[in-house]
């Protein structure tokens, strides 16, 4: 049995490099897209997969945001045009080229939102807080982001989106 002075002796192995570097606080990442004309960020967290358009199964009496019914991948999602929603112009042509960002599956609702194109990944080191604020904007509108273009990114929050009670009422 080793005596306490032995121990003491003993140099203790060197901290692994994963302890040695504390992380800082976890940067922000978002799926930058396009819709009606406009910048849109979702994080990157709460974004699902990203599909080409796919056919779409109208439903009778729904509002005119609510695209239809969608299969991706053996589930049916339902499918809303995002600037439509928003109460933006949509841009009728180029649908076919459209693109679905699918809700994360954590949040156990099976909907995508229609997009016009992908404009990539954007890190929290590529924006600026826009100073300008969305008064009145519903919960699931974050934060006003400026890149160094000074092109203005709209947070939507997913995860509130998913929630929100205008989002779930599809029908007239």
């Amino acid at each position: 049995m080793a005596s306490a002075q032995d121990t003491a002796d003993t140099p203790s192995p060197p901290p692994d490099a994963a302890q040695q570097e504390q992380p800082a606080a976890a940067e922000r990442s978002w799926l930058a897209v396009e819709a009606a004309g406009r910048g849109f960020v979702f994080a990157l967290s709460e974004a699902g997969e990203i599909f080409s358009m796919v056919p779409l199964m109208p439903l009778p009496h729904a509002k005119d945001w609510f695209l239809g019914v969608a299969n991706l991948r053996g589930h049916l999602h339902g499918v809303v045009d995002l600037g439509r929603f928003l109460g933006l112009q949509a841009a009728e042509q180029g649908r076919e080229a459209s693109t679905l960002v699918a809700f994360s599956p954590s949040f156990d609702v099976n909907a995508a939102l229609r997009i016009d194109r992908l404009a990539g990944l954007r890190s929290e080191k590529q924006f600026e807080l826009d100073a300008e604020a969305s008064a009145g904007a519903p919960s699931f509108v974050g934060q006003r982001l400026r890149d160094a273009d000074g092109r203005v990114w709209q947070e939507i929050r997913l995860a509130s989106l998913a929630r929100h009670e205008a989002f779930l009422q599809i029908a007239h």
